[in-house]
């Protein structure tokens, strides 16, 4: 898939599935965004990649055979990694904490050039496929505001509504636990999560922009593709390596031959 094709797609609200990584593992990462998956997003935030590893695998999700475009979730609201992930290649930034539309409006305009933007012109690699003119890297990047916080959630509507932001992504374990969960996977605040979802979703669609969230499985993605979620991560290279490695230890150790 194209930048052109995915923001189009993305603005169409079309449904699309994407992987997480979190690994500085531009080999690995490569392999899987020829599985068929819409989106790679690296996670500069919380994951264990630095600004040479946003770059090496980017460079791997645009080599041959891939079916997917490298979204950055950059590490804050700040012009400076906003503007180096796009400078990298990514064909659209996550950013987290959006509490209002004021922040939403600064990360579009971190994304943008003048005059609707802030962004400082020098796309070093990205000009090989995105833009490299202004008008072109517009309409082929995309800005993706993270709901995660009690603030955001309740400024939801008003940050759909701003002007640029082509869709909300939904950090469920940071919401969860601004809902009052005692951790990122309370079951306590289920029914409370739960209301929450169904907020973000409605004034995103109410705004016509794409919904998101982050899924800790396929099973869990293709439910909220479901209900009207329009895009949707399965997570992680880390988390997934673990649960394979343990489930072919468990088939050795079941065999009653080792400890």
């Amino acid at each position: 898939m194209t930048p052109t094709a995915f923001a189009a797609a993305l603005r169409a609200r079309d449904p699309l599935v994407g992987y997480w990584s979190v690994l500085d593992s531009p080999v690995s990462t490569e392999r899987i965004a020829r599985l068929g998956y819409d989106y790679v997003a690296l996670d500069a935030q919380h994951g264990l990649i630095d600004y040479a590893g946003v770059l090496a695998s980017l460079t791997a999700i645009d080599t041959k055979g891939s079916t997917a475009v490298g979204l950055v979730r950059v590490e804050a609201n700040d012009p400076m990694p906003i503007g180096k992930a796009l400078d990298a290649g990514a064909a659209g930034v996550i950013v987290p904490l959006i509490d209002t539309a004021q922040d939403a409006a600064a990360a579009v305009a971190a994304v943008r050039y003048p005059p609707l933007g802030r962004r400082s012109y020098g796309p070093m690699r990205s000009a090989l496929r995105i833009g490299p003119d202004p008008a072109d890297a517009h309409e082929q990047t995309v800005v993706l505001a993270m709901i995660e916080t009690a603030e955001g959630l309740k400024n939801v509507e008003e940050i759909c509504a701003t002007d640029g932001v082509d869709g909300v992504y939904i950090g469920p374990s940071d919401l969860r636990i601004a809902l009052g969960g005692a951790s990122s996977t309370d079951p306590t605040v289920a029914d409370e999560f739960e209301a929450a979802l169904v907020t973000v979703r409605e004034a995103a669609a109410a705004a016509g922009i794409a919904a998101g969230i982050h899924n800790a499985d396929g099973a869990s993605a293709a439910k909220r593709l479901t209900e009207g979620f329009t895009y949707v991560t399965v997570a992680s290279d880390l988390v997934h390596l673990e649960q394979v490695a343990y489930r072919h230890l468990t088939a050795v150790r079941a065999t009653g031959q080792v400890r």
